[in-house]
């Protein structure tokens, strides 16, 4: 008896579930929205330092491509490797080249001879026209012939300069001094023309990259002119060694129409060890956090750094969002890019306007219609 009132309170649960289900569902979209838990953006706490995730990057790095088909019988580089400038990389098939190039030199010498043969025929008909034995007609044929022979020998000599310079395609050497990234190839691998062979970079050659708020870059191309650089951390170093001076920084003329964000480099100094390009790191920039809109009479939303609850974020593949409530109290799903994350909160580079109300549960403002 007391399981079936256990039963009979669950089934009775259950449709009263149900039935609140269908009517939030039966709602018009503005009562739903009035049911969304939402709280307007904040300004960021201010600080003496505003930080921005990056990468490192590398200034100068190439990927060595083929040009020249043929099978991989010769390699002698691996990841990690560090090469000198010229040293070979990898050999290439070379035998039907080097045949080439040994049929064009033959023919090289062939075209000499014939070259040899006309001049001096040439020199016997100038002598017999002095002597008038030969007539002007006959003297004039052999200066043809020999200018003829003189052309045939002087293309055989550029077609056997370039199947030398062919070559030379089937030996890959490193174009600079540099540490080998990555060597997508194996011995036995058919190299064909624009395939990569590995990617090479300059260890001593790296800088931080980081894509800046365009209304923290307007402020820090005025802090750059005075001379005032920003910090850079790299967290994956040990302590002493994870803070480092740029020694130069370039702010490029761009803005991304997609974040409205400009990518700021850090250019870091040679010699700095345990550093490779991938790594992630921070900028410090001497930029403080400007106050809340609010707090500030005449304060435009171009100069704040707005924080919201990190479980309002959405990500969804490669997007990262929030519901924003529009006008008419419907929630928008809207792209921003994110800063720096301080405990609940994280910081909104771009996207969202001070005073904007947020929604806190982005599941639910997903479900209204």
């Amino acid at each position: 008896m007391f399981s079936l009132r256990t039963g009979s309170a669950a089934h009775a649960a259950a449709l009263a579930a149900a039935l609140v289900a269908a009517l939030v569902c039966g709602l018009p979209v503005a009562a739903q929205a009035q049911t969304l838990k939402a709280m307007p953006a904040l300004a960021a706490a201010s600080a003496a330092d505003s930080a921005f995730d990056g990468v490192v990057e590398a200034v100068r790095q190439t990927v060595v491509a083929a040009q020249v088909p043929g099978a991989v019988v010769q390699l002698d580089a691996k990841v990690g490797d560090r090469v000198k400038a010229g040293q070979v990389l990898l050999r290439i098939d070379a035998r039907a080249a080097d045949q080439n190039a040994a049929a064009s030199d033959a023919q090289v010498q062939a075209a000499r001879a014939s070259l040899e043969v006309a001049s001096k025929d040439f020199e016997r008909q100038k002598q017999l026209f002095q002597k008038n034995y030969i007539s002007q007609a006959a003297l004039e044929r052999a200066e043809s012939q020999l200018k003829s022979t003189q052309a045939q020998a002087n293309a055989q000599l550029a077609q056997a300069g370039a199947a030398r310079t062919q070559t030379g395609f089937y030996v890959v050497r490193a174009p600079f001094a540099g540490v080998v990234a990555e060597v997508p190839v194996s011995l036995g691998d058919m190299a064909m023309p624009g395939r990569p062979l590995l990617t090479l970079y300059d260890p001593a050659a790296l800088r931080v990259t980081a894509a800046v708020p365009q209304s923290v870059a307007s402020r820090m191309a005025a802090e750059i002119a005075t001379g005032q650089l920003p910090r850079v951390e790299l967290p994956g170093l040990p302590a002493n060694a994870a803070w480092v001076i740029p020694t130069r920084v370039q702010l490029l003329p761009t803005v991304d129409a997609a974040t409205h964000t400009v990518q700021l480099r850090a250019e870091l100094p040679s010699g700095v060890v345990g550093v490779s390009p991938g790594m992630f790191a921070r900028l410090w920039l001497p930029v403080p956090q400007a106050q809340s809109a609010a707090a500030v009479p005449g304060a435009g939303p171009a100069s704040t750094t707005l924080s919201v609850l990190l479980k309002a974020i959405v990500r969804r593949a490669e997007m990262t969002g929030l519901y924003v409530l529009d006008p008419s109290g419907k929630p928008v799903l809207r792209q921003v890019r994110l800063g720096r994350v301080e405990g609940d909160r994280v910081q909104i580079l771009s996207g969202l306007m001070p005073g904007e109300q947020v929604v806190s549960d982005p599941q639910a403002a997903a479900r209204v219609r």
